[in-house]
């Protein structure tokens, strides 16, 4: 018994030891706040720490609801991933369109729609996480998720640790990591084994190096997971008394080409070869839009490699050309149901998700195949570009359907005594709802330019249609700019103003106005909507950060360090804020916290560049030259082409007398900008301490032709002339 007995008191004594010293963090998503005489919920920043590694850790949008809840109020609890959270941005989610929905049509109730989503997660986070709603008083539950379950936390693909363990093993995981001293164990084994030590959220290309065929034994242990876990959030859903609506998942089966392909490797070679020429075969006569013949190619690549997605997606293209489309979209769902890289709901996952339905039907539950749904809404009945922008998040087109569909279902839902508080038959227009969302030309550019960007990175960038794709963004862009003028802009101020008078409490409204009167240069403006949520969020550390950066640029130092100090003590990895702390610190003189905060940023984010600069930027003004070019040095062989840190790195070379390579330096500067007359200036003196003068003179040549008033060429020009006259 003793021998018993003794470990589990080692244990237990460590446990507490651990929890007096302050170790460690709350592991349920909820914490407890009180402001003023009101008590809230709001979402606990370490929450997922128990998923992913501290470096590469997701949050939701913020939350924050008063509890108990207030009467009349009836309380949506939206549990999904990056999708249902609405990227690329949440402020234009389905769950926003929901809300607006039902507001505008039953005027007299008070709907509070809690979007939950987080990016990167999957069934194995949401388990907890819809444990802790079942306290949290939602009247009703919509769950939407199943694209991340190969490439979320303990998925076949994921990059965030072990790759498909049973749930048993997933489940003894996360409980011995709610404690503390499971917590300084996982800690001491990352730093011991320095996995993920440099990470960095590299978003979908991390997970470029994890490609599996469709055959992989792994995926039938994430589907067992899915079913266990789906059953799991359902009874806590249920057991809670709300009433749950379980949703299949939409994906772009149309016009998102398979991420990755995997050729079987069992295949005998005279095979392999036989394939690789029909599937050449076949994108050829595509090419030469000879559909029917390239369907011919791809149905033999088919009959050597069924399991290879870009074959099945090819035909899938070629049929919806000939016009067969039932037929095509068998073959674009195969697609998707064998691409190598899972970023989508497949058969399979939709398939439990219809079942648990079936297993859980009566009155609190209803089953929304969604899927279905938005694909009728379409021409061929396959969803594609006119839903979503890549592969599964959706466009506001999409969104508004999503969340008018969502719509339908909740209305059959809600008590008796909301349903008669409706003053109309029908639903407001898109239009409508996003005149209640403040929606606008500008977060409509902002949305797409934050899509072009996503663009640029693999996988998306190696998709096929990703030229075409980008084209019809860029024309988007141009179209949005040739409507947004001064009257279009007064317009827009109106709608932000009515929006918010009618909303006052409504934080993302204020975030859209914040961001638009900073795209038009009223700072002020913008960082007083900041801070009005910062009121109504003291919880939310990007709130303080945002109020913070404004005062910050607005040189406001001495009311930026607060903010930015309270959005550290809130997140103290938010890379951004401690980045911007910086910048105050250097701002006001204080080079050495300058460099200590430079510092921190990079350590959290070493894989950018320009926090590994700025740390070169304040130990040069702290004078030391030495460590300034070691930072410079290491900044540029990750970003050679930052032309600035080239000419910083030139400056510490010219004080530490090193005038050649200073004037290699700047040389590169204007190799990069060719336009920049100081760094004419500035190399041409290099070459005149060198004695080339004849290279020194062309220098302030150009430096004058690109700035006709810069005194210092002139001099520089004169005396350089009268040298060269006496060495002749």
């Amino acid at each position: 018994m003793a021998l018993v007995l003794l470990p589990l008191l080692l244990l237990g004594g460590a446990e507490v030891g651990l929890r007096l010293a302050g170790y460690g963090h709350a592991t349920g998503f909820f914490e407890k706040i009180s402001v003023g005489n009101k008590h809230y919920l709001v979402n606990n920043e370490d929450f997922s720490l128990r998923f992913f590694p501290p470096q590469l850790a997701r949050w939701p949008g913020p939350v924050m609801l008063e509890t108990p809840k207030p009467a009349n109020t009836y309380r949506v609890f939206i549990l999904g991933e990056s999708a249902a959270r609405g990227e690329p941005e949440p402020n234009y989610a389905a769950s926003r369109y929901l809300q607006a929905l039902l507001e505008a049509r039953y005027p007299g109730a008070h709907f509070e729609v809690v979007n939950l989503g987080i990016t990167a997660i999957n069934s194995h986070v949401i388990v907890p996480l819809a444990q802790d709603c079942a306290r949290a008083e939602g009247d009703l539950w919509i769950v939407y998720m199943g694209n991340n379950e190969m490439v979320g936390p303990f998925g076949a693909a994921t990059v965030f640790g072990q790759q498909a363990p049973p749930v048993g093993f997933v489940r003894l995981n996360l409980a011995i990591q709610a404690t503390r001293l499971g917590q300084l164990l996982s800690a001491i084994g990352r730093q011991l084994s320095g996995h993920q030590a440099n990470a960095a959220w590299g978003g979908m290309k991390m997970f470029v190096g994890n490609q599996l065929r469709a055959d992989d034994p792994r995926k039938a242990v994430v589907y067992h997971n899915f079913t266990r876990n789906l059953d799991d959030i359902i009874a806590a859903g249920l057991h809670s008394g709300a009433k749950i609506l379980l949703n299949t998942v939409a994906v772009n089966l149309r016009d998102c080409p398979p991420f990755g392909s995997l050729v079987n490797s069992n295949l005998p070679p005279a095979t392999q070869t036989e394939f690789a020429r029909a599937w050449a075969a076949a994108r050829q006569a595509q090419a030469e839009t000879n559909f029917a013949g390239a369907a011919e190619h791809y149905a033999r690549a088919a009959q050597l490699d069924p399991l290879f997605p870009a074959v099945q997606y090819g035909w899938g293209e070629c049929l919806l050309d000939l016009g067969e489309a039932k037929a095509a979209r068998s073959h674009f769902q195969l697609a998707c149901d064998t691409d190598a890289l899972p970023f989508r709901a497949d058969t399979a996952i939709n398939r439990i998700i219809q079942l648990a339905g079936q297993r859980w039907a009566g009155g609190s539950l209803t089953c929304f195949d969604a899927a279905a749904a938005l694909a009728t809404q379409t021409a061929a009945q396959l969803c594609g570009a006119e839903t979503f922008y890549e592969h599964v998040h959706f466009n506001f087109d999409g969104n508004f359907r999503l969340g008018r569909a969502w719509a339908g279902q909740v209305a059959n839902l809600l008590p008796d005594g909301i349903q008669h508080l409706t003053i109309t038959n029908g639903w407001a227009t898109q239009e409508e709802c996003e005149r209640r969302l403040a929606l606008t030309d500008w977060n409509r550019l902002a949305v797409t330019e934050t899509v072009m960007d996503r663009l640029h990175h693999e996988p998306l960038s190696g998709q096929a249609n990703n030229p075409a794709r980008m084209l019809a963004l860029q024309a988007e862009v141009r179209a949005l700019h040739a409507q947004m003028n001064p009257l279009a802009a007064q317009t827009a101020v109106a709608r932000y103003e009515t929006a918010i008078h009618a909303s006052p409490r409504d934080h993302w409204l204020r975030q859209n106005y914040a961001e638009f009167l900073a795209a038009g240069g009223d700072l002020k403006g913008a960082e007083v909507q900041w801070r009005a949520i910062c009121e109504l969020l003291p919880h939310d550390p990007v709130s303080w950060y945002q109020t913070g950066r404004l005062m910050s640029t607005l040189e406001q130092w001495t009311e930026a360090e607060p903010a930015l100090q309270r959005s550290l003590t809130l997140r103290p990895r938010l890379i951004e804020a401690w980045f911007e702390l910086g910048n105050v610190y250097l701002g006001t003189g204080q080079f050495e916290p300058a460099c200590q905060a430079y510092l921190q940023a990079a350590t959290l984010n070493p894989a950018d560049a320009i926090y590994r600069a700025y740390v070169g930027k304040a130990l040069s003004k702290l004078n030391d030259h030495e460590a300034a070019m070691v930072h410079y040095r290491q900044a540029l062989q990750m970003q050679p082409g930052m032309w600035e840190t080239h000419f910083a790195l030139g400056d510490e070379l010219v004080a530490t007398g090193q005038i050649s390579a200073a004037a290699a330096e700047y040389a590169e500067v204007l190799r990069l900008k060719p336009d920049n007359a100081l760094a004419h200036l500035d190399l041409g003196v290099m070459q005149a301490r060198q004695g080339l003068y004849e290279a020194a003179l062309g220098e302030f040549t150009e430096t004058l032709q690109l700035d006709p008033n810069n005194q210092q060429a002139r001099e520089y020009l004169r005396q350089v002339s009268g040298w060269r006259a006496r060495q002749h």
